[in-house]
């Protein structure tokens, strides 16, 4: 039996323009309330602009065979245990009879693209070694290796996509990560976070705020794009029903 991707291309795009819009709406509520917040950031603190993405993903496990599985993204609901940390809270959590199917984490990046890379590249890698760690010392019992799952939404911008420079005062910087854009590193952590085994799949999202707003999206390379990852966790989730039914 083949895997359901669930009209992928289409919810992608809805996926999208939830987010555009949700970030407009946002920002338009807090301008008529007179409240200002810095360097855009009203369309992220206004509301979950990623939900679209949550709903898509969610949606993939009835559709491949685990329809009683059990989805938490409710705060208190969504905590795994950690092993530097007491918990941490993910977006998504799939379970099924006491047993951690998939744990995936949804991000986005528009403007104010410098220090929030640096915070998104520690947090994607810190919580990844958290949950590995506390998995091998037994934290969420005797279960195979869940499926874990980070995604990126960045903006397609001139600040995103012009060339940084790098300090090098003591030792170069590897080369492949000199002279890059904060989307082509943003491409780069996403190819490592999956080489080093630290996540199942990873995967960049971009868009344009005008062309976002109809849908429009792109994608840096094919082995991050999101329908590698919808087609890994899609398999995943078809392997598990496999094994349970």
């Amino acid at each position: 039996m083949g895997i359901d991707l669930q009209d992928f291309e289409e919810r992608t795009s809805h996926a999208v323009q939830v987010f555009w819009d949700g970030r407009a709406a946002a920002m338009e509520r807090q301008r008529l309330n007179g409240v200002v917040d810095q360097g855009g950031r009203a369309g992220v603190t206004g509301g979950k602009n990623m939900d679209g993405f949550v709903t898509l993903i969610a949606d993939l496990v009835a559709a491949n065979g685990l329809a009683d599985a059990k989805l938490y993204m409710t705060r208190g609901l969504n905590t795994l245990p950690g092993y530097f940390r007491p918990t941490k809270d993910w977006d998504l959590l799939v379970m099924r009879e006491g047993v951690l199917i998939a744990a995936v984490e949804l991000k986005s990046q528009v403007g104010s693209f410098g220090n929030n890379f640096n915070n998104r590249t520690e947090e994607a890698i810190g919580s990844a070694v958290d949950l590995w760690t506390a998995f091998r010392e037994g934290a969420l019992g005797d279960q195979p290796a869940p499926f874990v799952g980070w995604l990126m939404h960045v903006e397609n911008a001139p600040e995103s996509t012009k060339p940084v420079r790098v300090a090098e005062p003591h030792f170069e910087v590897f080369s492949e990560l000199q002279h890059t854009s904060y989307l082509e590193r943003y491409e780069w952590l996403c190819r490592r976070l999956v080489l080093e085994k630290l996540y199942t799949e990873a995967a960049l999202v971009v868009s344009t705020q005008r062309g976002g707003l109809n849908g429009e999206y792109g994608q840096m390379s094919e082995v991050t794009s999101f329908r590698r990852f919808v087609v890994g966790f899609a398999a995943h989730i078809a392997a598990e029903a496999a094994l349970f039914n």
